[in-house]
């Protein structure tokens, strides 16, 4: 009997250690799944706050005008197609608070960026600065509609803030010399500069300009810094040649000492407002208008041109001569043939017209 006792196998081994293990293949089975869900969990929210979302394929100008609400934004980016997915932007927004934090501004969209990238930028208001550039003006219709073309500003507000002497006097002008407040330069601004705003900037732009020294020679000749201005403009509009304006406006500053008409063919051009003339004819002298400086004496009452600032400077440094008429050479060169006589004057004018009638320019 002992040996039998002593020979069978001890207790129940096998079946006690097959529970412990499917238990522990359980857990594992449970921590694999748990583990997958994490990290699909993971790879979601990456996908939600992280990953690319954007449809553009290069540096994107995005606008938020002044008073959207959150549903502008939303509605903006859709129809314009900026966006892959508007579920996950519009969670992630709800996630920033960004509907309580929409900034106007002109933003600058890239290939690939999440939503966590674009709604960190919208809701911090980083935008990007517009380049403002403004040149070849005549008017300051067109001047209000160029602006507005590049700020949100609109060319209504402009138009009529220079039109409006009451506003001009701040700046110690009027509305019919507004435009000499603006230098024609590139300058950075935010696309959401209000109006006012963008006159005090280039209010401080033009004081910047005008320093000591650039007063100095205005007081000099006697002109206020809009009456150089508007001779500048004259200069401008009378040849494209740096070389010769500062000779120009010293013949116009001579005809302004002596007192004498500066009969700028320019001026009648303005005047007329057809800008398609191309040959002064003695029935466009006869319009009454204070442009017409063959009919009134001075400086007209504004600028007939937008100069820039080497044709203000050719003001500032004229040329010392005594001459007081010129003509545009023969040779259609852009260059001019000066006189000090009326009748050496008549001359040049003689050559000139022949040459028009051979190129057959009536007008």
């Amino acid at each position: 009997m002992s040996d039998i006792n002593t020979n069978q196998p001890s207790g129940n081994s096998d079946n006690t250690s097959q529970p412990v293990a499917k238990k522990k293949s359980g857990m594992r089975k449970v921590f694999l799944f748990l583990l997958t869900c994490a990290v699909l969990a993971l790879l979601a929210v990456y996908f939600v706050i992280y990953a690319p979302n954007t449809t553009v394929s290069q540096k994107t100008p995005f606008y938020i005008h002044t008073g959207s609400k959150y549903q502008d934004v939303l509605n903006t980016l859709e129809s314009k197609g900026l966006i892959r997915s508007m579920t996950t932007f519009k969670i992630v927004a709800r996630r920033m608070n960004y509907p309580k934090h929409i900034k106007p501004g002109k933003y600058m969209l890239l290939p690939g960026m999440g939503n966590h990238r674009l709604l960190q930028m919208l809701r911090s208001g980083k935008q990007e600065p517009v380049v403002l550039v403004f040149n070849n003006i005549r008017t300051k219709q067109e001047f209000a509609s160029r602006i507005s073309l590049q700020l949100e500003a609109d060319s209504v507000s402009l138009l009529n803030d220079l039109n409006n002497n009451a506003f001009m006097k701040k700046y110690g002008l009027n509305k019919e010399n507004a435009l000499t407040l603006f230098i024609p330069n590139s300058y950075q601004l935010w696309w959401n500069t209000t109006p006012d705003e963008f006159f005090e900037r280039m209010a401080k732009e033009n004081k910047h300009f005008w320093n000591k020294e650039r007063l100095d020679k205005a007081a000099a000749i006697k002109l206020k810094p809009a009456q150089v201005v508007i001779l500048a403009s004259i200069v401008e509009k009378e040849s494209n040649k740096n070389d010769e304006k500062p000779v120009i406006a010293g013949v116009y500053l001579n005809r302004l000492k002596k007192g004498m008409l500066l009969q700028a063919d320019p001026t009648l051009v303005f005047a007329w407002n057809d800008f398609t003339i191309h040959r002064v004819l003695n029935v466009h002298k006869n319009i009454n208008s204070p442009y017409n400086t063959y009919k009134y004496k001075g400086l007209p009452p504004g600028p007939i041109y937008l100069p820039d600032s080497k044709s203000i400077d050719a003001v500032l440094n004229f040329t010392h001569h005594n001459y007081l008429y010129f003509c545009a050479k023969e040779d259609f060169s852009g260059y001019h043939n000066f006189a000090s006589t009326p009748e050496a004057h008549h001359i040049n004018a003689e050559k000139y017209q022949k040459a028009l009638d051979a190129h057959n320019i009536k007008k």
